[in-house]
């Protein structure tokens, strides 16, 4: 882990400040990813979602699979020969 967490108001929370929950999310780097910054995908899990981002655009868009989704998509990843 990095020690970056981000934190998540839940949208049940009202306008007013009340009735408010909070949930931390840590992105960890891929372990593939390179020393000099590049090729890096980054993760979050959740309870029931993954979150998944490109670690050079942090504010960038972000995928959200279901645990099972990402399971399957690693496994058929790590399936996939290397060139």
């Amino acid at each position: 882990m990095n020690g970056e967490l981000t934190w998540v108001r839940s949208s049940y929370s009202d306008s007013s400040g009340g009735a408010c929950v909070e949930v931390a999310v840590s992105w960890r780097k891929s372990s593939y990813s390179d020393g000099s910054g590049g090729n890096c995908v980054e993760m979050a899990a959740c309870p029931g979602t993954v979150h998944v981002r490109d670690s050079k655009d942090k504010a960038g868009p972000r995928l959200t699979f279901t645990p099972e989704a990402w399971a399957a998509f690693v496994a058929f990843a790590a399936a996939q020969p290397v060139d």
